[in-house]
């Protein structure tokens, strides 16, 4: 059963000459990573015999060297983003109890709790633990550990295991046709988990790693084409920041053949843009949250426009569990229509860093019982997502958080349902409905409309209750570090 970096290993032993990374004009190939790797090990990770490394997220040939060096002694990378606060930083690594933080910036700000090493242009900060990995990692340890915003406050690590990406990472590398010396665009942080799809797909299929730099992003057109990219994968929202710095123009990807969307809605109408700059790409939605190890359903787009979906909210579906998993959708009652999505299956984690984090986020389903577990659950246990989503011809799509749900004058509202009905005026990009002081506030972007005109025609669609009190046109939505559209700062100009 292999490893994150048997995947590496094996093209590294088959494809030496290949290009495995590239960061700006710098290239390595496959032979050359490989022996920066393990330099870095043998010049002071391995004296640390870490089990647990924090790794500071800077794009740069030496953080990705840094990772894999870590992989290859068996430790669990625990990345953490360059421009979080000081203190975030040590609430992390006392949560995910680091041994040591690597760090390839210039002015590293490790925790507190770690002494400081060079070595191989990297800074190594250990702490006084001499807690040894097994030196070459096994399928059930640790891969890596990622934090997530937790309900209280405080973030919740999500362990994930090597043998939890068995079955992903060939099915993938099968479903996506990755070839030697195919290129993949890693769009995302590396304390996002699709990075781990962009790097691992990739290098297990001999391809090439290609990070952007943050304008290339805002120009992912220009970038796709000097790049010669053959594979994209981002989050949907790229596609409506791009448009509007007058990106993407009709047919400037026509060498791009995948292009992989996750973690928000992505709308039809962004589908649509993406595919007439990439008319010769296949476009997947794909959907997965860290607990299910990347993605763990997926919907591909038919290449005739005309066949494509009309679902309830105008997204795009994210279609149907990969073939190792299960899903299914609880209602109130039982399994359902409509209502919450739950997964099992080998990429479903096994439980969060801290325990008590556990208790209800796993369902027992047994004939006539529905049993939320406060104990670890089994294999046969389901993940509780919080994601609401519907059946709709066949195929999953996303209508919202549970979480999301609120009650506004004693009715049980669900955004997503109001940002569907906006998607589909005139002149409406995409949508986001939030509370403030218990009224509901809409934002959208695309074509200025007049905001009594936009409420009028929400009065005819939906009932009283759902139909916000405002309207108001951003030029594009605020994101998070991962570039996923932040509703707290939205909530804060309602």
């Amino acid at each position: 059963m292999p490893t994150l970096y048997d995947w590496f290993r094996s093209s590294a032993e088959r494809f030496p000459d290949l290009v495995a990374l590239e960061v700006g004009e710098q290239r390595l190939t496959y032979a050359q990573l490989q022996q920066i790797v393990k330099a870095v090990g043998a010049d002071g990770l391995a004296s640390v015999a870490p089990r647990r490394v924090g790794l500071v997220a800077r794009p740069t040939i030496a953080t990705y060297a840094g990772y894999l060096a870590a992989q290859r002694l068996g430790a669990a990378v625990v990345p953490l983003s360059a421009g979080a606060p000081a203190a975030y930083v040590e609430t992390l690594a006392e949560l995910a109890d680091l041994d040591a933080v690597i760090d390839a910036g210039p002015e590293p700000a490790p925790a507190r709790s770690v002494a400081k090493l060079v070595l191989s242009g990297l800074t190594l900060h250990r702490s006084g633990r001499r807690q040894r990995a097994n030196g070459s990692p096994e399928p059930d340890d640790l891969a890596y550990i990622l934090f997530t915003s937790g309900s209280t406050g405080s973030p919740k690590g999500v362990p994930i295991r090597h043998r939890h990406l068995t079955e992903y990472i060939p099915y993938c590398v099968r479903r996506f046709d990755v070839q030697p010396g195919d290129r993949f665009a890693q769009t995302f942080e590396l304390s996002f988990d699709p990075s781990v799809f962009a790097m691992f797909v990739a290098w297990a299929g001999g391809a090439t790693v290609v990070v952007p730099d943050r304008d290339d992003i805002l120009a992912p057109d220009t970038f796709v084409s000097r790049r010669a990219i053959t594979h994209w994968f981002s989050v949907p929202s790229v596609i409506s920041l791009a448009h509007r710095f007058g990106a993407l123009r009709p047919v400037s990807m026509p060498g791009l053949r995948w292009s992989l969307f996750a973690g928000e809605q992505f709308t039809v109408q962004q589908a649509g843009t993406w595919a007439a700059a990439a008319p010769g790409s296949v476009i997947e939605n794909l959907y997965g949250p860290t607990e299910t190890s990347i993605t763990c359903t997926g919907y591909q787009l038919p290449s005739d426009r005309d066949r494509w979906p009309r679902t309830s909210n105008h997204s795009v579906p994210i279609g149907q569990p990969h073939p190792h998993l299960e899903a299914t959708v609880l209602g109130d009652a039982g399994p359902s229509a409509r209502g919450e999505l739950c997964i099992r299956g080998s990429q479903r984690f096994d439980g969060y860093l801290t325990p008590t984090e556990n208790q209800g986020r796993f369902v027992r389903i047994t004939p006539g019982r529905i049993e939320r577990l406060a104990q670890a659950p089994t294999a046969q246990d389901w993940y509780r997502t919080g994601d609401l989503v519907g059946w709709e011809n066949g195929e999953l799509v996303h209508l919202g958080r549970l979480d999301d749900q609120l009650k506004v004058r004693g009715h049980r509202v669900e955004p997503g349902q109001i940002e569907g009905t906006l998607r589909g005026l005139t002149g409406i990009e995409n949508a986001v409905v939030v509370e403030s002081n218990g009224a509901l506030h809409g934002f959208y972007t695309g074509h200025s409309r007049d905001p009594a005109a936009l409420l009028t025609e929400l009065r005819r669609l939906l009932p009283p209750y759902l139909v916000p009190i405002s309207v108001r046109r951003l030029i594009s939505f605020p994101t998070t570090a991962n570039g996923k559209i932040d509703r707290h700062r939205l909530r804060a100009l309602a």
